[in-house]
């Protein structure tokens, strides 16, 4: 697989990443765990398909320990929060907190062995911080108390992702077959967690049935496949500057949808916390020599 085509392959995460907050306001009310368990369970099992007619696939679970924790403790961590914070607060402002991780990706890299944080990495960041605080500030009137620990599950899951990815390109060993059973660990300890902490709730109907589906097919699922081949097999420079635009299509389709309405303040935060991103990480536009 040449490096253009794994490339392409990843880009194809973004664009289902953009569709999560949508996709998982539209089933309803059923709770975060039992959502995760859901859809990591189809997640896994899409995975577990393209097993069929290799045999040797299933040796990809054996895989050392540090594997398994930065896989399901990444993917388990992150969206049991992330569905909490769709449960709890306004989707649209959830999902801008959400979307710093592509900024933090870039700030934390920079401490990787060989990389260094300059300027512009701070500069990003302080973008993508005033974005953060326009949030708040512009429509503090509309957040009541009991969104408060929705929006900074929202904030704690951005930290969760970027340290699951950055941890991820130290692990390129690990072959994309062995997602397929991160994502099945997380859907039992999901489960495990919606049977102690919450009462089932299933669809009430087939939209929010599709909507469960869509999300286990989609970016509870393939995505994680196509970002795995994205990141180890193709351009990562390129990888990085395009999830900047992630926010800006999930909050669109957040409006389309008739799930949040449109305001300056939105648009601002969300053109203030992309352009930090883009800001961070301009070394990834410089074209190799």
């Amino acid at each position: 697989m040449s490096s253009r085509t794994a490339t392409l392959i990843g880009l194809t995460a973004i664009l289902m990443w953009s569709l999560l907050s949508v996709m998982t306001v539209a089933t309803g009310t059923i709770p975060a765990f039992q959502l995760a368990a859901m859809t990591f369970a189809i997640g896994g099992g899409v995975g577990c398909l393209t097993w069929i007619g290799r045999p040797g696939a299933l040796k990809a679970l054996r895989q050392p320990v540090v594997a398994w924790v930065v896989g399901v403790g990444g993917l388990f961590g992150y969206h049991a929060l992330y569905f909490l914070a769709l449960r709890f607060a306004p989707p649209a402002e959830a999902g801008l907190l959400n979307y710093l991780w592509p900024l933090l990706i870039v700030l934390f890299s920079a401490f990787l062995p060989g990389e260094r944080l300059a300027p512009h990495h701070v500069i990003g960041a302080a973008l993508g911080l005033a974005g953060t605080v326009l949030l708040f500030v512009g429509n503090g009137a509309s957040f009541a108390a009991g969104q408060v620990p929705g929006l900074l599950a929202a904030f704690i899951a951005a930290f969760v992702w970027a340290t699951y990815s950055v941890l991820s390109r130290r692990l390129k060993g690990v072959p994309t077959d062995a997602v397929a059973g991160f994502c099945l660990a997380t859907a039992v300890l999901a489960a495990l967690m919606h049977f102690t902490v919450e009462t089932t709730v299933w669809p009430q109907n087939s939209l929010q049935w599709l909507a469960v589906i869509g999300l286990g097919i989609g970016p509870v699922g393939a995505a994680f496949y196509t970002w795995d081949i994205g990141i180890k097999r193709g351009d990562i420079r390129v990888l990085g500057a395009a999830s900047y635009a992630t926010p800006l299509l999930s909050t669109a389709f957040l409006i389309l949808a008739g799930f949040a309405k449109a305001s300056t303040d939105i648009a601002l935060a969300a053109v203030l916390i992309a352009g930090g991103g883009l800001v961070a990480a301009k070394d990834m536009f410089r074209l190799r020599r």
